[in-house]
């Protein structure tokens, strides 16, 4: 069979991967993985078509990701292959390929997060942090206790009795998995002897029972800046759980809650306050003085008129924003309270200021009343 004859019997690798033939080995690894992860076996169990195409994309990889595999297909096409041409499919692939199946189903094998030292990374840690409405303003430097997982001093670590190391696992060679070779493909498992750590300890440390870690209560100091707000998360980089057998450390997450304030309500950087004022300084008009987050007073002055509900802002009075020089603004809410307990006389003036009171001493109310006359009157006559 010639050249011409082999490359219309097999799809040109280079088209199967959709890749130009100028491609580099990273683009050909990319567009492996893309549709080697839509035609997987695992995938689409009892699809044959789907099989056969994962073969071929296996084909076309093994043999354009090795240069001289490579530079003879371009030479000579599929012939290069045949009988003869010198390049086999027996343990070169299933060695080749293990790279790219770790990439793609290493979640699957439970693999993350394990390197081939045995060596496990610690569990990142949370930690909830409550602080006042005010630290939150001002911005505080706190210090915890947490108990974690912290390295053995003894063995440094390394899960070893002081004086002995671990080994490579004789069955794995180290690597954390046993590979077998079922025709075609190449099934990898969990070594069943190290279970995938990759090294035996012989004489485990008597402190931390072989784990290289142990369970300690640490201080740390959290630094919480000025405007945060509830449910921030602080990553302290490291400062997790120790990793088994001298592996790194995880992170440790701080989440923050504000307790609720007596008086302030907040919304991002701006902050409300409802203040109760007397039905006489609301009609007159005056001013009143009310305590801020940053430990000074500011006076609210009172419009004459001012209803009950409207806001008078105070500006620059409220919460510093994040990562910003930014500050919000305090929004005094303002209550008008109904006097209670009237003496005879209190109760002789206010009639006789409802008596001479007009549409334009209360023109809300007037206004009021007077279209709600007007609207069922119009559904009677209707």
């Amino acid at each position: 069979m010639n050249r011409a004859e082999a490359d219309v019997a097999k799809r040109d690798f280079y088209e199967l991967l959709g890749v130009a033939k100028t491609a580099s080995d990273a683009d050909l690894k990319s567009a492996f993985r893309k549709a080697a992860m839509q035609c997987h076996p695992d995938r689409n169990p009892g699809d044959r078509a789907a099989e056969a195409r994962f073969k071929e994309l296996n084909e076309a990889y093994q043999t354009l990701s090795d240069p001289q595999k490579r530079a003879a297909y371009d030479r000579f096409g599929h012939a290069a292959f045949e009988q003869g041409g010198g390049f086999g499919m027996g343990d070169g692939f299933a060695s080749s390929m293990a790279d790219i199946f770790d990439d793609l189903f290493g979640d699957m094998m439970g693999r993350r997060g394990r390197n081939a030292s045995g060596r496990e990374r610690g569990a990142d840690l949370r930690y909830n942090l409550e602080i006042t409405l005010e630290e939150a303003y001002r911005g505080k430097a706190a210090s915890i206790r947490l108990p974690t997982a912290v390295a053995c001093e003894a063995c440094a670590g390394s899960g070893a009795k002081p004086g002995s190391k671990p080994h490579a696992c004789k069955t794995c060679g180290g690597h954390g998995r046993v590979r077998a070779q079922q025709g075609f493909f190449a099934i990898e498992r969990t070594c069943p002897t190290c279970h995938g750590r990759g090294q035996m300890i012989d004489n485990p440390c008597e402190a931390c029972g072989g784990s290289g870690r142990v369970t300690r209560e640490r201080n740390l100091s959290v630094n919480v800046p000025a405007g945060v707000e509830d449910g921030t998360r602080i990553r302290l980089s490291g400062e997790g759980e120790a990793g088994h057998r001298g592996g790194p450390p995880g992170d440790l997450y701080i989440f923050l809650s504000i307790k609720p304030h007596p008086f302030f309500q907040r919304d991002g950087a701006d902050l409300y306050c409802r203040v109760p004022v007397s039905m006489v300084q609301a009609a007159l008009g005056g001013e009143f003085v009310v305590r801020t987050l940053d430990g000074g007073e500011a006076t609210v002055r009172v419009p004459e008129g001012c209803q009950s509900g409207r806001q008078l802002k105070l500006r620059g009075k409220g919460m510093p924003a994040l990562r910003s020089r930014d500050i919000g603004d305090l929004y005094v809410q303002v209550n008008v309270e109904t006097p209670q307990n009237l003496t005879r006389r209190q109760r002789e003036l206010l009639a006789e200021f409802e008596a001479e009171s007009s549409t334009k001493t209360h023109p809300e109310s007037a206004g009021f009343f007077s279209k709600m006359k007007e609207f069922f009157e119009g559904l009677g006559s209707s």
